[in-house]
């Protein structure tokens, strides 16, 4: 599978994309037609401390899932975002599964 990332008004460093890569490509194991996925990271200028947004994108024959979190690490964010994806991942298999017993 295919990673794609976006740091978006900031230069991620390579410990950050490496940890991406790795959580993004654990969504594998869920699902074995995952085309590739996107991440896109964004820093928001706000006084907030939960200032940002991770937001992942997988593509699937048939469909795209995206998550998109806002949160004071983007470490903190990706993970939630993968385990946000995994259940939905887990989800649409059982659909294509219950399609295909009909």
């Amino acid at each position: 599978m295919k990673v794609f990332i976006q740091s978006v008004n900031f230069n991620a460093d390579s410990g950050l994309l490496k940890f991406i890569e790795t959580k993004v490509a654990s969504l594998s194991k869920f699902h074995d037609k995952i085309i590739d996925a996107e991440v896109f990271l964004k820093v928001q200028n706000t006084s907030d401390k939960e200032n940002k947004i991770s937001e992942v994108k997988i593509n699937i024959p048939g469909s795209e899932l995206i998550v998109k979190k806002e949160t004071k690490s983007f470490e903190e964010g990706v993970s939630t975002c993968v385990d946000s994806l995994k259940r939905q991942l887990k989800k649409s298999k059982e659909k294509l599964r219950d399609s295909v017993s009909i």
